[in-house]
């Protein structure tokens, strides 16, 4: 009964974790609720895209009577906004995007007239799109994967350790194991991928996504050190503790951006964070 209400206090947690981390990632598209001709759109605008999708804004907005413009230029460049009519399909508007190198990003806001107006988003905080090369999905889906997996036996590994079950050691070593996988193999291959880099944390640079990583494991190393001959389950909370706080950090905070002057690219430091 014990290690039932333990496995359904995980999955919640895990799941919680999960749906926070992507939720308020800097990349998750942006949401709004708009009111356009008395009828109510809830709006998903994209602030991600890869190299080998189509480079365009979305709305599903299907309304012929409305319209709406795209304003958008470089971020951090000194220029002016560009300007774009969006066009109609069968899935609403769209207006397409100047496709960016990888970490390149964009800053857009838009205006909508409907019969009562025009109303203008986001203008005095632009939305930003950051473009990346594409993942194939036989390296990201292991990836997602693996690291789900790790966050949940991560988790099941602290509170069976907290509550004096044995067992916290098996988990602490698959947690170790497929951590080492997700995030310490398959996560520099999916950055390469996408930007080009294998790594970009310490020593390369600050990569916050990277360094994160390399700070729960280097927590979880130490938990199944200091467990192989003696219990000392404290190691185990920690780990586990510093995993759940470093996963709730939105994904690709602070992550790769292109410097267009330069023509290098820079990563956020975790420092950021404080």
């Amino acid at each position: 009964m014990k290690k039932t209400i333990l496995w359904i206090l995980t999955i919640v947690i895990t799941l919680g974790a999960a749906y926070y981390q992507r939720k308020t990632g800097p990349t998750h598209p942006k949401q709004i609720i708009v009111n356009l001709n008395d009828t109510i759109y809830k709006l998903k605008l994209v602030r991600s895209i890869a190299l080998d999708e189509r480079s365009e804004i979305r709305m599903n907005i299907n309304d012929p009577s409305i319209n709406a413009r795209l304003h958008f230029k470089r971020l951090n460049v000194e220029e002016d906004y560009q300007t774009e009519e969006f066009s109609n399909d069968e899935k609403g508007l769209f207006a397409p995007v100047p496709q960016q190198p990888a970490a390149g990003k964009l800053e857009y806001y838009i205006e909508i007239s409907d019969s009562k107006g025009t109303q203008v988003l986001f203008k005095e905080s632009p939305i930003v799109i950051r473009f990346k090369g594409g993942v194939p999905g036989f390296i990201l889906v292991p990836h997602i994967l693996f690291m789900f997996v790790a966050m949940l036996f991560s988790t099941l590994a602290g509170l069976m350790a907290l509550t004096g079950i044995p067992l916290y050691k098996k988990y602490a070593i698959w947690t170790l194991i497929l951590f080492t996988a997700g995030g310490m193999i398959l996560g520099p291959v999916v950055q390469y991928y996408a930007f080009g880099d294998l790594w970009t944390g310490v020593p390369f640079g600050w990569d916050l996504t990277d360094n994160k990583t390399l700070i729960s494991f280097l927590f979880w190393i130490l938990a199944v050190f200091m467990n192989r001959k003696t219990d000392k389950p404290i190691y185990t909370i920690i780990a586990a503790v510093v995993l759940l706080m470093i996963y709730s950090i939105p994904h690709s905070l602070f992550g790769s951006q292109l410097d267009y002057e330069s023509g290098q690219v820079t990563q956020g430091m975790i420092l950021n964070l404080f």
